[in-house]
């Protein structure tokens, strides 16, 4: 009895501190759940806003206007080690930003919409006005509710109405009016006439938008950006539009048209970005357009873009600058950068190179499709190849073009990188030549500002394009000279440094240098072919790296058209 009591007492304890345990276990993991779900909750969700930019996609306005077009003139194989297309756009193709001179002329012109704002064109528009807090409003219920060839008006009750419910607007907001129209008739033609064509032509309703009282709202508001998910942010019929905008430019304000996906935002509380490509003198840009939800990186961003701490890092696209790639020898170079302004409104048609100016480098740039045979290059690149993989392993293949890069991938916590001092490391007798940025450099980097984290941005600080981005014939130091042996090549990583920040979870690099190649042909397909087969993408020519501070949040996307293997892009930094 006692013995059997003593055991039944022991049992009787057994049970109780087992029950204890696993209620204690059942806590642990309701608190790591807990904790996991917070963590999940917190973490950054990027959401891309652009509609995709295609010949056979109603991304180009039809009345009167020249049409998208991508000219591939370059191909892997024989010729080429690379991939590389002529694109045709202008300033209001896909997803595109508005600027004041669009609708407001200049204050001497004499015209009856003249003002100050005139002389506000697309480079003059304050950086911080691209970037604020996301406030959406639902006008969904209007769309297709107005008389074909006219748009159903948003009212300021409207506004005042969703200020009721939420919080008054205030400068630094970015308000987003989200009717879905895009999501709904932003397909291929013939059925992509629906979302611009026909509305114009009068055959069915038009899109939703502000009237030009909703828009004198805004200004008492002191909001001085928006963004639409129609066409334009001007209602049909076209004199209507153009009160409208006007209504709103002659403040100064900017907007966002033709943007998409905006219901998948909250109300409030989401920072949003539209990075449009850094045209100069135009009414306006292409552009990109993103979000990011989730604290603390979302709050951090819509701070920085109140405080006005945002540095342009992107290269502005002038003809007589050295923007594109001039080649070695004659003969050789990429296609040139040419604009010319068309009327009414004097808005820019542009022909460039996929790789002009600030611009993406993706996985297929210079990586074959799948089921490339590798005996299509020239015998020079075979060897080359060989030689690759048998140092680096698989080349591999792709099929990743410009659309397909996430905005999370291109969009991290700047991590700058200054080689300035690898300048001059060179010999002439070794020109035309690049200094190389090694591994031990890299890990030395780390060993003085901490170590690398997935998701970081690796920014190579070069110092080049600010030094040698001039107007030519002194233009010819930034690239034509280094590429002919009359000058010292950019610092740039080798294959070695690539594949080291690849382990690191590094997925995108930048640098201020022309590109991440280099001026030698073999080390430069090399390093591409790293950056290729660990899916990495690089962002090259960019400029100002010496005005980022310390920490800072960097934002790049390219304009997000199909099948690109490049494009130009625009390369924001938020002070955190």
């Amino acid at each position: 009895m006692t013995a059997g009591g003593a055991l039944l007492t022991g049992t009787r304890g057994g049970h109780a501190e087992g029950d204890k345990a696993a209620r204690d276990a059942k806590a642990a993991a309701g608190a790591k759940t807990a904790a996991v779900d917070k963590a999940a909750a917190s973490a950054p969700q990027f959401h891309d806003l652009s509609l995709t930019v295609a010949s056979d996609l109603p991304c180009s306005w039809p009345a009167g206007m020249p049409q998208f077009q991508m000219i591939r003139y370059l191909e892997i194989g024989p010729l080429s080690a690379y991939n590389s297309e002529i694109l045709v756009f202008d300033d209001h193709t896909g997803t595109q930003f508005d600027a004041p001179t669009h609708s407001v002329a200049p204050p001497d012109s004499k015209l009856p919409n003249a003002g100050p704002y005139g002389l506000m064109s697309s480079e003059k528009v304050p950086l911080a006005q691209f970037a604020g807090e996301a406030c959406v409003l639902d006008c969904s219920t209007l769309v297709d509710s107005a008389p074909k060839g006219h748009g159903s008006l948003v009212k300021k009750d409207l506004v005042m109405a969703w200020e009721r419910e939420n919080r008054p607007l205030v400068t630094g907001d970015v308000v987003l009016l989200h009717s879905g129209y895009s999501d709904r008739y932003y397909k291929a033609f013939p059925d992509g006439r629906r979302f611009i064509a026909d509305p114009v032509e009068g055959t069915v309703p038009g899109w939703p938008d502000p009237d030009p009282d909703c828009m004198e709202y805004f200004a008492s508001r002191k909001v001085m950006a928006l963004a639409t998910d129609s066409p334009s942010m001007g209602p049909l019929p076209p004199p209507l539009g153009e009160e409208t905008h006007y209504a709103g430019l002659k403040h100064g304000m900017i907007w966002t048209e033709a943007a998409t996906g905006l219901g998948a935002l909250p109300r409030t509380g989401a920072f949003y970005c539209v990075l449009a490509t850094n045209v100069v003198g135009s009414v306006g840009a292409s552009a990109r357009a993103l979000a990011i939800v989730g604290d603390p990186l979302a709050r951090q961003l819509i701070e920085a873009a109140r405080a006005q701490k945002v540095v342009d890092l992107s290269l502005p696209l002038l003809e007589d600058r050295p923007v594109w790639w001039p080649g070695r020898g004659v003969g050789n170079s990429r296609h040139p950068y040419f604009k010319y302004l068309m009327p009414p409104y004097q808005q820019a048609r542009h022909t460039l190179d996929s790789h002009c100016g600030t611009h993406l480098v993706p996985p297929a740039y210079a990586l074959p499709p799948t089921g490339f045979d590798n005996q299509s290059y020239s015998t020079e690149v075979r060897g080359w190849l060989t030689e690759y993989e048998k140092r680096y392993g698989p080349r591999g293949t792709s099929n990743v073009t410009a659309e397909q890069v996430p905005v999370s991938q291109t969009c991290g916590r700047a991590r700058l990188f200054d080689v300035k001092h690898l300048a001059g490391t060179t010999s002439k007798k070794s020109w035309p030549t690049s200094p190389e940025i090694t591994l031990s450099q890299i890990r030395e980097f780390e060993d003085r500002h901490g170590v690398l984290e997935p998701g970081d941005i690796m920014l190579f600080h070069t110092g080049h394009s600010e030094r040698h981005f001039q107007p030519f014939p002194a233009g010819k130091s930034c690239m034509e000279d280094p590429l002919n042996g009359q000058g010292e090549g950019w610092p740039v990583p080798g294959p070695e440094a690539i594949l080291y920040l690849a382990g690191k979870g590094v997925r995108c690099v930048g640098t201020d240098g022309p590109n991440l190649g280099g001026t030698e042909p073999k080390r430069a397909l090399m390093t591409y072919w790293a950056l290729g087969s660990r899916g990495m993408v690089g962002v090259e020519y960019l400029t100002n790296l010496s005005k980022l501070p310390e920490k800072a949040y960097f934002l790049f996307a390219a304009m997000k058209i199909r099948g690109c293997h490049g494009g130009p892009g625009r390369a924001l930094a938020l002070g955190l």
